[in-house]
């Protein structure tokens, strides 16, 4: 449940070539992550350490103890709103009392082992919500891209654009100028080269920039005062039971979307990198770093894709890369956070730009509005709710609608197929001559369902199950193609059931999947059915002409009606087929169509069984009333070549005249299992007469 991907360094065959791949990439991290920290704690609204703080606390206890190999944990721009909100309404200390709780929630997550549930979530939703985040963090924004100098920005995102647009008047241009050469130089030295730390570049020049030529823009100092570089001691927050009331929702709003966008990281992580990572142990380890964030007075951290990605690029090979950009953050927070101070906020808001912008994912957006309308409306619903509301209502309506989309899709490819006379197994153009036609008789008719049995179909196969008028005698619902059914689905086949019983129709079911059978049993409608749930269709068939009264003659009886013939001479198996009609006791007509629908199977395809046996038979119906069944046994006086599967030349032939293709094959398989008994083989190397075989066929009557 919980191991640590740290824990196998040493299996995976680590190296200090290794450690030293580790070494440059957890620094070139360290680097990326100095600007990203500072800018994303103070779009949350709180002073940059902080972000520093969150950084080297989670970014350590993420890598070691998490179970992705590659995954750089710290805070993220996905955080900004429900932080801000939070803050907003409870206060730091809310704020704190939060992260501590959603950390508790991530470990109970990943105890119980919801770490797989990421699959589960609607790639729309997840989209929706990542572009809304992104279009609030820009709008967070635009009053340092701006330098409108607005001191107190409304959280709400109507609120806030209402008031931008009122005080365009007040636009700081030598602001607006270090924002537009932020942007521009990060997106210019990612061209020539993506290892280049372009935040980090821009962040260094644009500082020195505004320090040496003393250019009138807003900076950290400015805004927050001096930077403190110490961590603060580990601190519980008081109150926390009195709050726990107020801040659950939140505090739950903090562990999913940690859980969500760290599982999303792994999964693009392991994209990459071509491993696998374990969810469970990530959750855990993601809620053990929140809760130590919340102790040193930091905000929610959860996997940081871009930076894990950049870690991925710049050559890591295990835990220990993380591990090194935290401490490198660590003295950077220490030794070099009074110098924070000088940084313009301008730069900052064009690095944050920049993230919002990877973050939309415009060009995916564009292309998925371009497939299904229900997945573009559940991205869109998503969005706005988002961005207008907040995170906490538009991820569960979302995921509403996703699964409204779903149920009417599923609903939709429930299909209803009702065979009355015959039925086809296979296509026609794989099967033109009809081998495999099943033949339905009259007053039967076979329901064909396919598609899941559930709530949402309930409604379409109520529909499309209505009973005619007159009804049927026997309704066969086939079932092979139905994958599950819920207990709405069992229940509305009860009373379909019922229903049916009470005008006089009987119902069987065949072909069930174990599952399927597995739900019936539980909820007691397999003992109402008893003997009418069958495993096949055939089986099916057979049990529908008993309820209408068609006999089942023991094999004895058919024997008797078709007799045992001697001495057939013959050169080939058409011959045969010829000489054996002209000895059974048919109507002419009825002969003449018998052997002729023989010969014309038996020049398409020989039927033999080997063991000096063949069986051939009609491929359409030839007799059309059941108890005109019977076999008919002629023994060669020379051995005929019908190609039997073991080379052996037939010295007998079993002609069975059914009335349909699953009465053969019943007739057939019941044969075949005689035959197999020594009692048989001794009869066919006597050549007995028709006495003899009718007798050791009732003997061994088992049918």
């Amino acid at each position: 449940m919980f191991k640590p991907k740290l824990l196998e360094i040493r299996s995976r065959g680590y190296s200090w070539n290794s450690f030293g791949q580790d070494l440059s990439a957890g620094i070139i991290v360290g680097v990326v992550a100095i600007p990203l920290a500072v800018a994303l704690a103070i779009a949350s609204g709180v002073s940059p350490d902080k972000g520093l703080i969150t950084a080297v606390i989670a970014g350590f206890i993420i890598s070691a103890l998490g179970g992705s190999r590659v995954q750089i944990g710290g805070p993220t721009g996905a955080f900004i709103v429900i932080v801000y909100g939070i803050l907003e309404t409870h206060g730091f200390e809310g704020l704190i009392i939060a992260t501590l709780m959603a950390g508790v929630f991530l470990v109970f997550l990943g105890v119980i082992r919801m770490g797989n549930l990421i699959q589960f979530i609607p790639y729309p939703v997840i989209l929706g919500f990542t572009a809304g985040i992104a279009l609030i963090i820009f709008s967070s924004q635009v009053n340092e891209l701006l330098g409108l100098g607005l001191v107190h920005v409304p959280a709400e995102f109507l609120e806030k654009w209402h008031l931008i647009l009122s005080n365009l008047g007040r636009i700081n241009p030598w602001a607006l100028v270090l924002s537009g050469a932020s942007i521009g130089g990060i997106l210019l030295l990612q061209g020539l080269d993506k290892r280049i730390p372009g935040a980090l570049v821009v962040l260094v020049l644009g500082t020195l920039a505004v320090n040496i030529f003393s250019i009138p823009v807003e900076t950290i100092g400015s805004r927050f005062g001096q930077i403190s570089g110490a961590i603060p001691a580990p601190r519980i927050p008081p109150g926390i039971l009195e709050r726990i009331s107020t801040l659950w929702l939140p505090a739950l709003s903090i562990a999913l979307l940690a859980g969500v966008e760290s599982l999303l990281s792994a999964v693009v992580a392991d994209g990459l990198t071509g491993e696998e990572h374990d969810s469970n142990t990530e959750l855990i380890a993601q809620g053990i770093a929140n809760i130590a964030c919340a102790l040193f007075g930091g905000i929610p951290a959860t996997g940081a894709i871009a930076r894990t990605a950049t870690n991925i690029r710049s050559g890591a090979k295990s835990p220990l890369a993380g591990i090194i950009h935290a401490v490198f953050l660590l003295g950077v927070l220490l030794f070099l956070s009074p110098l924070a101070s000088l940084i313009p906020l301008a730069v900052l808001a064009g690095i944050l730009t920049l993230v919002a912008y990877n973050m939309s994912e415009v060009h995916t957006v564009a292309h998925l509005m371009k497939g299904p309308r229900s997945e573009g409306l559940v991205l869109v619903l998503t969005f706005g709710l988002t961005v207008i509301i907040d995170l906490t209502v538009a991820i569960p309506l979302g995921m509403l609608l996703a699964f409204l989309v779903f149920l009417r899709t599923m609903s939709k490819t429930t299909q209803v197929r009702i065979h009355r006379g015959e039925m086809r197994e296979v296509p026609e153009e794989q099967d033109p001559h009809g081998f495999t036609t099943l033949i339905i008789p009259e007053d039967v008719d076979v329901v064909e369902l396919e598609g899941p049995w559930f709530f949402g179909a309930v409604e379409s196969y109520k529909t499309q199950l209505t009973l005619p008028s007159p009804p049927p005698r026997v309704r066969i619902i086939r079932m092979r193609l139905v994958s599950s059914i819920d207990t709405t689905g069992a229940r509305n086949l009860a009373q379909l059931i019922g229903h049916a019983g009470d005008r006089g129709t009987r119902i069987i079911l065949a072909g069930a999947q174990p599952g399927v059978i597995h739900s019936l049993e539980s909820l007691g409608i397999t003992k109402s059915l008893g003997d009418d749930l069958v495993p096949d269709l055939p089986r099916a068939l057979e049990r529908a002409q008993w309820y209408l009264g068609h006999r089942h003659a023991p094999l004895a009886e058919k024997l008797s009606r078709g007799g045992v013939h001697h001495g057939l001479r013959a050169q080939d198996p058409l011959e045969v087929i010829r000489q054996l009609c002209a000895r059974l006791d048919l109507a002419d007509d009825t002969r003449t169509d018998l052997m002729k629908a023989l010969v014309e199977r038996e020049e398409l395809g020989y039927t033999a069984v080997g063991r000096g046996l063949a069986m051939p038979h009609p491929r359409w119906l030839v007799v059309h009333r059941e108890e005109e069944e019977f076999l008919s046994l002629a023994y060669l006086e020379h051995p005929v070549d019908y190609q039997a599967p073991d080379g052996q030349e037939v010295t007998a032939v079993f002609l069975i005249v059914a009335s349909s293709p699953q009465s053969y094959q019943r007739l057939l398989s019941r044969l075949v299992r005689k035959l197999r008994l020594q009692d048989f083989q001794d009869l066919l190397a006597a050549r007995a007469g028709l006495e003899e075989w009718i007798s050791a066929l009732e003997e061994h009557h088992q049918d």
